[in-house]
Formats: structure tokens, sequence, C-alpha cells
């Protein structure tokens, strides 16, 4: 176990300052695209799904909102458990781009809600996985390049989210 740890924070960093060290006029793009994974934007586009999609959308919409909460519980007690410290506080070199965040860093919540909230209309649209997930990847990588997580905080975040959507979708 110590040896995979030691491996993931050799490499995280690496792949971290990578990642970080995009031009800045990329940036502009990344702090726009990381909105779509936050609490307001997330909540407010289930919220009119919910409203005014059509009825064949009600299974996404309902595991969707679901996965959502309830991957947004466990991500902070996941949080609260771990005690990741971010990289912007902890690497000497980083960049930070916005909102410096008081939490911790593992897993991110903007991957947890992104993936979440868009997993289940991939599982019941599959036709949407050409849009949808690359959208979901950007809001992840986005996360990285503003310096707020590691890599590994955003895959371990896709992944919660991804997991609880499906585990909601098989209901």
């Amino acid at each position: 176990m110590e040896r995979t740890k030691a491996w993931i924070s050799k490499y995280g960093e690496s792949w971290f300052y990578t990642c970080n060290r995009w031009p800045d006029v990329y940036v502009d793009f990344f702090k726009w695209i990381t909105h779509l994974g936050g609490a307001r934007i997330t909540i407010s586009l289930q919220l009119v799904l919910f409203f005014f999609a059509p009825p064949s959308f009600q299974p996404a919409i309902i595991a969707s909102g679901l996965a959502l909460a309830v991957s947004h519980v466990i991500m902070a007690a996941i949080k609260k458990t771990v005690r990741r410290i971010r990289p912007y506080i902890a690497l000497p070199d980083a960049k930070v781009h916005g909102h410096l965040f008081k939490d911790h860093s593992f897993p991110s919540g903007h991957s947890t809600a992104i993936f979440s909230l868009l997993v289940p209309y991939m599982v019941y649209s599959p036709g949407l996985i050409p849009v949808l997930f690359p959208a979901a990847c950007l809001v992840a990588f986005s996360r990285v390049v503003l310096g707020v997580h590691y890599p590994s905080d955003v895959f371990a975040g896709a992944l919660l989210g991804s997991v609880t959507a499906i585990a909601f979708c098989s209901l």
C-alpha cells in the first residue's frame, strides 16, 4: 500500500505540474468550464430538467438527482477522513487560478458532481455520450489546470460520481 501511495504521490505531482502550466489562453477556458461542476449549475440544471424535460427523461433525472445528493454526502465524508491538503498549499510552485478553497482536496467535489449528474443521461441515452463524456472530463481536468486538485483527486471524484450514478440507474 505504501508503494502505491508513493507512486501516486510522485507521478501525481508530475502530472499536476504538467497540467498546471498550461498557457493563460487555455486557463481562461477552464475557468469558465469548471463552473459546470459547481453546485449552482448542477442543482439548477437538475431542477430545470425535472420540471421541463419530456417524461422520457424522468428515469435519468431521478437517478441523476439521487446520485448527485448521495455522492455529495459520501464525498464530504471522505474529504473529512482523508484530509488531503490542496496542491496550491502543498506544492511551492503550483499556480492557482481563481477561488482558494478552504476544505480538503480528495476527492474532487466538482468531478464527483459532474459525473454523478451526467452518467445517468449517458446510461439512458447512449447517443449523448459523445457530448456528455468529454464535457465531464473537461470539468474534471479543469480542476487540475486551475491548481485546486491533484489528478488523483479528480479521478477519484469521477469514479465516485460514476459508481453512485450507475448504482441509482440499476434500481
